[in-house]
């Protein structure tokens, strides 16, 4: 990034979340042609078609989990060996 989009990135994260998150809705918006807000039922519906795919997965066993524990034992030991 250069200057200019290091000093917005700044301020764009000092502003409240709702004020952050309407103003990425409109950049967003500015990337496609069709509006991301009147996509929310599509994108819900991808979601939640996302969300059953995964836990028929875990359900099944063709996925596992880890725990919060693991997970957090894991990242320390990733970050020992940078």
């Amino acid at each position: 990034m250069n200057q200019r989009a290091d000093e917005l990135r700044s301020e764009v994260l000092a502003l409240p979340d709702e004020v952050r998150s309407e103003l990425i809705i409109g950049i967003l918006d500015s990337l496609d042609d069709r509006p991301v807000a009147d996509d929310q039922a599509d994108l819900d519906q991808v979601w939640a078609t996302e969300a059953a795919r995964r836990a028929a997965q875990i359900e099944s066993g063709e996925v596992s989990t880890d725990s919060w524990d693991d997970l957090l034992t894991k990242a320390a030991e990733a970050r020992r060996t940078l």
